[in-house]
């Protein structure tokens, strides 16, 4: 669990892992993202898909929890879900959704007392291999208690809560995308009002919930992944649940807050270019399957877009890539199994967090029971490499 140094250690670091090739299960430096395709470089045609599993599957810890590597009790978190993640200001954001600070022993799934809607933690940690560990979380003055950035109204059938997301950086702010949730309904399906975004100009202390842009609580937009790409915004967006497909939008990172400044992904033409539409109606689904909570990051050991995603049809989560953003999209593989992980949703991934020049991957992973973030790794396997010499075969 180590911690961001200066420039100057962080290249003498390197220098000596080069000549000395160091590096082990136990001590994997998070490795400088590798520079995603900018927007007039990516594949208008499709190429082959290079994904053929994964391996080495491994529950590394608990992030969140009393019993957890950050015993987050301190700022009274006693159970939470999602951790999505972004990077702003040198640090990687944890973002939570619904979080409860007191819980009775043996509660099942969200619940308990001092309920907000959210929080947020923030990391220095550059070695996944063990864990992250928070630096903090940022908290209520009054209370000292991780802080709900944007308060839902509590009230069933009205607003019951607001989710975020996902997050990100643009134009020096910090940018979450929110769900307001209307009524928790079947397991996998929820009403939703609408989705937004909320802005934060001074590093998550305060939260201004803006008034544009928004999508209604029916589209395809209501939950999302954002994707910067050379100044531009990919949102990777599915609906209220985990019963449709993946629909792709984006804009200019500077006309984020300009709802007519976004383009929707509505098809290619017959050389394989993208085409974009600002009809929301006129959107195509890029992954046709139910998808859940979902997470896109570029990837360097595939030179691919990797996506994550809770497996709606009870198939636990899944992975699949692509060349370009827009697909297409190859099938999908399992990434960790109701069977090794009763309960779990929420897979999400971070560009900061690979290793072995990102054949192996680090992600969040929320389980029902107990009601908590799990911090978990997965090595790739691809066409025409060497297998792993251990099999696929679960957690640990």
């Amino acid at each position: 669990m180590t911690r961001r140094r200066t420039a100057a250690l962080a290249a003498l670091a390197c220098l000596v892992a080069m000549i000395a090739s160091c590096g082990s299960d136990a001590d994997d430096r998070a490795e400088p993202p590798t520079s995603v395709p900018p927007p007039d470089r990516l594949p208008t045609g499709a190429l082959p898909h290079l994904l053929t599993g994964v391996s080495n599957v491994t529950r590394i810890g608990q992030l969140t929890g009393p019993d957890g590597i950050n015993h987050t009790d301190t700022v009274e978190i006693a159970g939470a879900d999602l951790g999505s993640m972004f990077e702003h200001d040198g640090k990687t954001w944890f973002v939570f959704g619904d979080t409860f600070g007191q819980r009775e022993p043996g509660l099942t799934g969200g619940g308990g007392q001092e309920w907000r809607s959210n929080a947020l933690a923030y990391s220095t940690d550059t070695n996944p291999a063990d864990g992250i560990t928070f630096d903090g979380f940022v908290t209520d003055p009054a209370t000292g208690w991780a802080l709900e950035m944007i308060p839902g109204d509590k009230i069933d059938n009205e607003e019951m809560t607001k989710i975020p997301t996902y997050g990100f950086s643009a134009n020096g702010a910090m940018y979450l995308d929110y769900m307001s949730v209307k009524h928790w309904g079947e397991p996998g399906e929820w009403e939703t009002n609408y989705s937004g975004l909320a802005k934060s100009t001074d590093d998550g202390k305060t939260w201004q919930q803006l008034d544009a842009p928004k999508w209604p609580g029916d589209s395809n937009f209501v939950q999302v992944s954002v994707t910067d790409v050379d100044g531009e915004l990919y949102f990777h967006g599915v609906t209220h649940g985990r019963f449709g497909g993946v629909q792709l939008m984006k804009v200019a990172a500077i006309d984020v807050e300009k709802p007519g400044a976004y383009q929707y992904f509505s098809g290619t033409s017959g050389d394989g270019t993208p085409q974009w539409s600002s009809n929301i109606g006129a959107a195509k689904t890029i992954v046709d399957a139910a998808v859940g909570e979902l997470s896109v990051a570029w990837n360097p050991y595939l030179q691919r877009w990797l996506m994550t995603y809770t497996a709606g049809d009870g198939g636990g989560s899944a992975i699949r890539e692509a060349a370009a953003p827009w697909g297409p999209w190859s099938e999908a593989i399992p990434l960790v199994t109701q069977q090794d992980a009763p309960g779990l949703y929420a897979p999400y991934l971070s560009p900061t967090y690979v290793a072995d020049g990102g054949r192996r991957i680090y992600f969040t992973l929320s389980i029902w029971d107990p009601y908590q973030v799990f911090w978990y790794r997965a090595d790739l396997q691809k066409s025409g490499a060497a297998a792993a010499s251990v099999p696929a075969s679960g957690t640990s």
